[in-house]
């Protein structure tokens, strides 16, 4: 297996922040990302031996038997218990999570796993200490369109599967149950992967049976336990009551310390916009970190304060008192947002860092207020493996037209281009570039010249010369597409690199289906990804596999 590092500037849409964060190394000791992470991601010093203390939790022994109960009911394998006796004894962990899409979601959701696998295991190797791979559920969110879909290839195009799962109101996407709607689902599933082990384990996970009725979240947690289960992966679904529990103290903060959280949160927006960036989670007066679900719906709302120091979510106003009676007797009604949940989760687990995608990595910056204020220190954020995964035969063409993944990043009609333009004669290359030289060192010094006669003329030649350059530019196109529709399989090659590589205009890993990578290479992969997450690459790799 080779790999290949780039920077993670060849991907579209990464936030400034997030660049940032990545070289925060090379940044001046002063540098707002210096104040707003726990330690640089690749340098190694979240790793430290004195940190204990630090990630402690009150009760481990009741972590430990509220995730072993748990791991027994998603299949969890003899690896994954051995790891949750670590946490028993005093192992710190190493945290990622993700939403819980249908059939695993996206191939980010295993190169995250792989990441804290990787992380772990290193972490462990340096410090003496154990440190274990933690997989965190997104369970409670309840956009159920977001997660009911799935995307795998045909030989010719990006097939989403959904499976058409009803709810009424916003409830938690995780407590879905799946019905016999998935069964259309996994026959298109098997039929595109393959028939063989990965198909018979998504029909294990997902389809319903006698004595076992899939949920989104079992479902997906049943799935990952299983891909990772030589790996040890522990996988948590903090939705229920004894882990709310857990983290009651974060949630009980966030309750009757808002104003000041608020305040927080505010002056840390205006501290993001005055260093350039922009806040990733909006922060408003009379916003709250917290959701509470109806007691009789099941509807997951809001929580926002009022300016007479009550509360409001749903339509139903409720007292402090009330939410704090609320957290005592049901606590799983009331559940954390995305700047507050990794401090709940950090109350619940004695993390060591947590792996994150762009996103992710980018709201720690306003969780720091959160983490500082409910905790006292900042966890280590560390950026997951974002990787590309070529195939043998899509390697083949790229060697064979001596193109990379940056050159792939495009339309596949640009891509054709491209390489019509490098199948074109040494003759012909030679005669459009002395003719556009020419031209354009020609065009450049009579722009000058009459520029420097009457500035009227000079914008006139400025015009001209750019419409004899467009020209030019149409020549070059249209000697290039002579050469794609003369050898046909140029345009396949270019559509076939795309499709793979960057479909539907998406890197790979936020589209295509990390169950259609297992389906082809089977178990291996995993360790190849956590190989790859090894390697410490600060931006964006290519893994060939």
């Amino acid at each position: 297996m080779s790999i290949e590092c780039y920077p993670i500037t060849i991907l579209p849409h990464v936030s400034q922040l997030y660049r940032d964060f990545l070289a925060m190394a090379e940044s001046p000791a002063d540098a707002p990302v210096r104040r707003w992470y726990g330690a640089e991601p690749f340098a190694g010093k979240w790793m430290r031996i004195d940190s204990n203390d630090a990630v402690k939790i009150a009760d481990p022994s009741r972590l430990a038997d509220a995730l072993k109960a748990q791991s027994l009911e998603f299949g969890a394998g003899t690896a994954a218990l051995a790891n949750i006796e670590k946490l028993r004894a005093g192992a710190r962990a190493v945290v990622t999570g993700q939403q819980v899409g249908l059939l695993g979601g996206p191939l980010l959701t295993l190169l995250k796993a792989a990441t804290a696998v990787a992380r772990a295991k290193q972490a462990t190797k340096v410090t003496g200490v154990d440190h274990v791979p933690v997989f965190w559920l997104a369970t409670e969110d309840h956009d159920l369109a977001e997660v009911d879909q799935v995307s795998l290839l045909t030989k010719d195009s990006v097939e989403t599967l959904r499976a058409g799962l009803k709810v009424s109101g916003t409830v938690p996407v995780g407590g879905v149950e799946i019905g016999p709607e998935i069964e259309a689902v996994l026959a298109q599933a098997e039929e595109l992967l393959g028939y063989g082990p990965v198909g018979e384990l998504l029909r294990e996970c997902y389809a319903p049976r006698d004595g076992y009725k899939p949920t989104l979240g079992g479902a997906f947690a049943r799935l990952m336990a299983k891909i990772f289960a030589a790996q040890g992966l522990i996988v948590l679904d903090a939705a229920g009551r004894e882990f709310h529990a857990l983290g009651e103290r974060t949630l009980r903060y966030a309750i009757e310390h808002v104003s000041e959280l608020e305040e927080g949160l505010l002056a840390r927006t205006k501290e993001l916009e005055a260093a350039g960036y922009h806040a990733q989670v909006l922060v408003v007066a009379g916003h709250s970190l917290l959701f509470l679900v109806d007691g009789v719906t099941g509807d997951r709302a809001a929580l926002r304060r009022l300016p007479d120091g009550g509360w409001k979510a749903g339509g139903k106003t409720y007292t402090t008192a009330d939410l704090l009676g609320i957290l005592s007797a049901e606590p799983e009604r009331i559940s954390p947002n995305a700047l507050l949940r990794p401090v709940f989760q950090d109350t619940i687990l004695p993390t060591a860092a947590y792996i994150g995608g762009p996103a992710e990595v980018a709201y720690f910056a306003q969780s720091a207020v959160a983490y500082q204020a409910i905790l006292g220190r900042i966890t280590p954020a560390l950026s997951r493996l974002s990787a590309t995964l070529v195939e043998p035969a899509i390697a083949t063409v790229m060697e064979r037209h001596e193109v990379t993944l940056p050159d792939v990043m495009t339309t596949a009609e640009e891509l054709g281009q491209r390489l019509g333009a490098r199948a074109m004669p040494i003759t012909g290359k030679r005669r459009l570039a002395a003719v556009g030289n020419a031209m354009d060192a020609e065009l450049t010094a009579l722009t000058e010249y009459m520029s420097a006669m009457d500035e009227n003329l000079g914008r006139a030649a400025t015009v001209s010369g750019n419409k004899m350059r467009y020209q030019m530019n149409r020549l070059r196109r249209v000697a290039a597409t002579f050469e794609l529709q003369k050898e046909a399989s140029l345009k396949k090659h270019a559509a076939a690199l795309t499709l793979h590589l960057f479909p539907e205009g998406h890197p790979q890993e936020r589209l295509l289906a990390g169950v259609w990578f297992l389906g082809r290479y089977g178990e291996g992969l995993v360790e190849r990804m956590v190989a790859a997450a090894e390697n410490l690459c600060p931006g964006h790799v290519v893994v060939r596999l």
